[in-house]
């Protein structure tokens, strides 16, 4: 057994050691490990002997050296062999463990005689019991593993307590240097902390590292945003139009005529932003419309109020009251609005203002033929064209039309120029419309003689020069429920030492302790006063449930219904009139102007209880008699939100405005009015049994939706 290990182990030794040595080490180390196994294989016979299964055939050499006295002294001798041999066997593993190769190849040269007369005999006891030698050699191993492993054990203890003795007595006076060193340290790291917390300076040495933090944190900064001084210190005015009704013979300036024409219209109070307004429009006409208070350029007027607090008539009253005297029919008001709708609502209100006066009013909105809207505004004559309008009310893109192919329409005498609904304006300032007009009220006519002394020139610095030759100044006044302040934008305007009235502003309130707080102080937008808000939220497939829950079952009169598209309105449009049980109408740019103005004169009489519509009706809209505005779409902007629940609760009465917002949308939604300043909104959540009994029905609407979107699919293709 020990020779086929010999063969076994040293045969693969020797592979390795052709590449690297002589073939004299090699065997140097092959006699090494045979003196190895021999002792490994003593040992495994002396402990079978210990089991009691003596084999006397199978002994090794080694057993033969026993007296020959009997049974009981073989016992004895084997005994006092095996308290011999362990001991030296363990002894020589911890020589090889520790002595070098020379030592090793001394041991095993003193010993030939064994190795001669073991290896014959192993070899043939090995061929005859192969198998029985396998099954050894497996226990063999195992055992003699757990016997290295236990020596090592006890080789390592033993080395161990030598060092933890040495160790202790040299770690008694590491651990004190150890302990003087780190009290020094801490002593050190506190007088620096203490230096840096009382602010004294250490003269070190200058270092090419800069340190960009400190140890403690400071409160983040917020950032002020630097304002002009107009938009920094504006005019404030009073939020609550109930309280603050200002009586219409209280405004100085009035003229009596139109305080007649105002009693005659049932106005006999003021609202805030019209009682401030007014005279100061009037103010800055007070030397007449064809020169500046003082003879200087007067001051441009922006207003930011709330839907419904009365913006159109604080700059009809007063331009119609400065241009009373005119005597020459000339464009001296030109109004800008957005929407078509919103122009016919101004131009009605000029008209009121203006019968009786001599004063012309013109509508141009695209709503008529190009050629009747051109002899509406001037009139060809043998002597050249003249102006048959005082104030025009337009719409962008029809107004450019004009400027640049009616011939005789001119804006040389220009003197007011109204916005409503700045912001939009600012918006759509890809039309380059504002820059047009202004550009055709400084354009140099061709006409020769008296007229060029009041021909007018683009202002500049006020000299002597410039102020010899007197001429029409020109007054921009701007109007919106959502006026931006972003001073970028507003430069756009080119406005002249602007004067901001505004109703967003943060009230200082008392408590009961005496001290004060601040409201509204992020309000970047105003509503009306009798408003309540509330959203609901829902899924996109109980959006139509939910509205007819509200007309059929909650019994809500006067709706106005806004959707964020053309087709989603029509569609819910048809639903609802499939559904049945509700006078619905839509309004959006499906139907003709006449169409339109039928449709909300019978929203106003009560005819129709839910009118959808676009945003069209949002801007400035003034639809009499709105209780409910619902939010079917919700709004992606918070201006679109703000002038959609501006159509109720107008002029100081009460509305609701509910909104459905989709789950996914609510957080948006909800952080949305609250960057705005909007936290008055209520959750209004629906349970789903009390929209059961609708199901049925709607379902059948459904079917009926259907099929009239297919014919009338069918119809604009045919």
């Amino acid at each position: 057994m020990a020779l086929f290990c010999i063969n076994r182990y040293g045969g693969e030794e020797e592979e390795d050691e052709e590449q690297q040595e002589e073939g004299a080490e090699a065997e140097d180390r092959a006699r090494v490990l045979l003196e190895r196994l021999q002792q490994q294989a003593r040992a495994r016979q002396l402990k079978k002997q210990r089991e009691a299964q003596p084999r006397g055939g199978e002994e090794a050499p080694g057993a033969a050296g026993l007296s020959p006295g009997g049974e009981p002294r073989e016992g004895k001798g084997k005994r006092k062999r095996e308290g011999e041999e362990q001991p030296g066997a363990q002894g020589q593993k911890k020589l090889k463990a520790k002595q070098p190769r020379s030592s090793a190849e001394g041991r095993a040269g003193t010993e030939p005689a064994a190795d001669g007369s073991s290896s014959p005999v192993k070899k043939k006891k090995e061929r005859r019991r192969k198998s029985k030698v396998q099954r050894e050699r497996t226990e063999a191993d195992s055992e003699e593993d757990i016997e290295q492993q236990e020596n090592r054990d006890n080789v390592k203890s033993k080395s161990s307590k030598r060092k933890k003795t040495d160790e202790e007595t040299e770690g008694d006076e590491t651990g004190k240097k150890e302990k003087s060193e780190r009290t020094k340290e801490n002593q050190s790291a506190k007088e620096e902390l203490s230096l840096a917390a009382s602010g004294e300076e250490a003269n070190y040495p200058p270092s090419s590292l800069t340190i960009l933090g400190d140890y403690d944190r400071k409160p983040v900064q917020k950032v002020q945003p630097f304002l002009p001084q107009w938009l920094a210190q504006p005019k404030r005015v009073q939020k609550r139009i109930r309280d603050n009704l200002c009586p219409i013979r209280d405004v100085p300036g009035i003229h009596p005529r139109l305080l007649k024409k105002l009693q005659m219209n049932g106005i006999e109070s003021f609202f805030p932003v019209q009682a401030e307004v007014i005279p100061a429009i009037l103010q800055s006409a007070s030397n007449g419309y064809l020169m500046g208070q003082g003879g200087y350029r007067p001051k441009d007027i922006c207003v930011s109020a709330p839907t419904g607090s009365g913006k159109t008539l604080a700059f009809v009253i007063p331009i119609v009251q400065v241009l009373l005297d005119r005597v020459v029919c000339h464009v001296r008001a030109l109004v800008v609005l957005p929407t078509k709708e919103l122009a016919q609502q101004v131009s009605k209100v000029f008209n009121v203002y203006t019968d009786g006066t001599g004063l012309k009013v013109v509508l141009i909105t695209g709503q008529k033929s190009f050629a009747k809207e051109q002899e509406m505004l001037v009139q060809k004559k043998v002597t050249g064209y003249c102006s048959l309008a005082d104030i025009v009310v337009a719409t962008p893109g029809r107004l450019t039309d004009h400027i640049r192919q009616t011939p005789g329409f001119s804006l040389t005498q220009l003197r007011f120029l109204i916005i409503d609904e700045a912001d939009r304006m600012i918006d759509d300032m890809h039309q380059n419309c504002l820059n047009q007009i202004v550009k055709a009220a400084f354009q140099v006519e061709d006409d020769s003689g008296s007229n060029m002394l009041f021909q007018r020139t683009k202002p500049g610095p006020i000299t002597a020069a410039s102020s010899c030759s007197p001429q029409i100044p020109l007054q921009k006044l701007l109007f919106s429920a959502t006026l931006t302040q972003d001073p970028e934008k507003l430069q756009q305007l080119d406005l002249f030492q602007p004067r901001l009235f505004t109703s967003v502003y943060s009230e200082k309130k008392t408590l009961g302790d005496g001290t004060e707080t601040e409201e509204d102080a992020n309000n970047k937008y105003t509503l009306p006063e009798g408003l309540s808000q509330c959203y609901v939220p829902c899924d996109l497939n109980s959006k139509p449930l939910l509205l007819l829950y509200f007309m059929l079952t909650m019994k809500f009169t006067r709706v106005l219904c806004f959707t964020n598209s053309r087709e989603a309105s029509h569609r819910l449009f048809l639903l609802v009139q499939a559904f049945g049980g509700v006078t619905v109408a839509e309004f959006s740019s499906r139907l003709t102007p006449s169409e339109r103005q039928r449709t909300i004169r019978e929203f106003e009489q009560g005819k129709i209880q839910l009118l959808i519509s676009t945003d069209a009706t949002a801007r400035g809209i003034d639809v009499k008699g709105v209780n409910y505005v619902i939010n079917y779409d919700a709004p992606q902007f918070i201006r679109t939100y703000i002038h959609r629940v501006g159509r109720t609760a107008r002029a100081g009465k009460v509305g609701v405005a509910f909104s459905l917002v989709l789950r996914i949308q609510e957080r948006r939604f909800l952080r949305m009015l609250r960057d705005a300043g909007i936290r008055d909104i209520q959750k209004h959540p629906m349970k789903g049994k009390s929209l059961k009994p609708l199901v049925q029905q709607y379902e059948a609407a459904l079917c009926k939706l259907e099929k009239t979107v297919k014919n009338e699919r069918a119809q604009k293709r045919a």
